[in-house]
């Protein structure tokens, strides 16, 4: 981070010179007063990617112009798990503030909303649960026991049913989203992580981050059909937005797959930063996105983006300390990562291809997940939680997983 940002210089001017320096004056002003008020702080990024935050002193007018251009881009939310915060963030995505904290779920290693944005689960891996909340009130709707320490939460694009990755028992929870009643157990590889539905719902693919396979799972029937050998230590999956293609993140070896869904088989791969995690498919299917987390003595701080027409990598942006969760907005333009060794949100543009904002979120920010319906600014909530199932296989060994 750059500590001595570039100020309007208070040298004074001729002519066109003085004019220049009034509107740049005149456009900073209203800016600071947006950068700096509600629940967040707005950042500027120059040239170079440096960012400067608002609250460091007085960043230059080109910077701060910068954000708030970028401002009201995106509407909707941005939902973050806060793992050892013990709470999920509540971004605007119009003003990228923090405009509440819903607090109470312990170890929240995900965050994930239902297809027609009206819920928000999260998982507990403090309390073996899965806990769904009203968008809108951001009340507790309910809470169902899951297995062993589960790691990540999807919902089927019909909405009807919720699964969840048990790392420490070699499971997934199928969950009825309706009667919140659990309606299978199903085994799957080592360690399983990450996990995503098909465009179309009929499969999820489990990556299995201490074994080197990716599960499938047919949903109508809540059972694994197959495994796919992918590489050592998958962490995470994507589905291209047609449903052909699914992209895993091998850990281990610094790498990104392509899996033929049809086939289930490898069709290309690709070299990324290091350790890389969550991955994701941009809507208008241009990126696939790979955060590179690395590890906690050695922190990853960049995002490959990987083109899927040439399978190739096209940039590599750095993002933060621990670069982790990943989404990117429906227009596609502005991609949300999180830093978990950083404890902060950065919004990388799609189009620029750089970090416009940095949104100071909680205590190692993991999962990270977009709605379309914006929460209104509010106090801090806190829900009470029922009684789980506290395990000693707590979280994943401290390593993000």
């Amino acid at each position: 981070m750059n500590d001595d940002p570039a100020r309007p210089s208070a040298t004074p001017v001729d002519g066109d010179g003085r004019r220049r320096w009034a509107k740049s004056l005149r456009v900073v002003l209203p800016v600071l007063a947006l950068a700096v008020g509600g629940g967040g702080v707005f950042a500027a990024v120059g040239r170079g990617g440096d960012d400067v935050s608002t609250s460091e002193g007085h960043p230059g007018a080109e910077r701060v112009a910068a954000a708030a251009a970028h401002g009201g881009m995106v509407t909707g939310t941005v939902w973050v798990a806060n793992e050892d915060g013990a709470s999920l963030s509540a971004i605007d995505a119009a003003t990228n503030r923090v405009v509440t904290t819903v607090k109470g779920v312990e170890g929240p290693d995900n965050v994930q909303v239902s297809p027609d944005g009206r819920s928000v689960w999260a998982v507990s891996g403090h309390d073996s649960m899965a806990v769904m909340l009203d968008a809108g009130s951001l009340a507790l709707h309910g809470a169902v026991p899951t297995g062993a320490a589960p790691a990540h939460v999807v919902v089927t694009p019909d909405g009807k049913t919720t699964y969840t990755t048990n790392g420490a028992d070699g499971t997934v929870t199928a969950i009825d989203s309706t009667t919140m009643k659990l309606v299978a157990t199903i085994p799957v590889g080592a360690g399983p992580h990450g996990l995503r539905p098909s465009p179309d719902g009929r499969w999820v693919f489990v990556a299995n981050v201490s074994g080197s396979t990716l599960s499938v799972i047919d949903t109508a029937a809540n059972t694994k059909v197959g495994d796919i050998e992918v590489g050592k230590a998958p962490a995470q999956v994507a589905f291209s937005p047609d449903g052909r293609f699914v992209y895993a993140s091998v850990n281990a070896e610094d790498a990104v797959v392509k899996v033929d869904v049809a086939t289930r088989k490898v069709v290309g791969r690709v070299a990324v930063g290091d350790g890389p995690i969550q991955t994701y498919v941009s809507p208008d299917s241009r990126y696939v996105l790979a955060a590179n987390q690395g590890t906690k003595d050695r922190p990853g701080t960049t995002v490959s983006l990987i083109d899927t027409t040439t399978f190739t990598v096209a940039r590599t942006v750095e993002t933060g300390q621990g670069a982790h969760g990943v989404v990117v907005d429906p227009s596609s333009r502005h991609a949300y990562v999180t830093n978990l060794y950083g404890n902060d949100v950065a919004v990388l543009d799609l189009t620029e291809l750089r970090v416009v904002a940095r949104i100071p979120v909680g205590e190692k920010p993991n999962g990270i997940s977009y709605s379309a319906v914006t929460v209104r600014a509010q106090s801090p909530v806190t829900i009470q939680m029922p009684e789980g199932q506290e395990t000693e296989a707590d979280g994943h060994g401290g390593d993000g997983h």
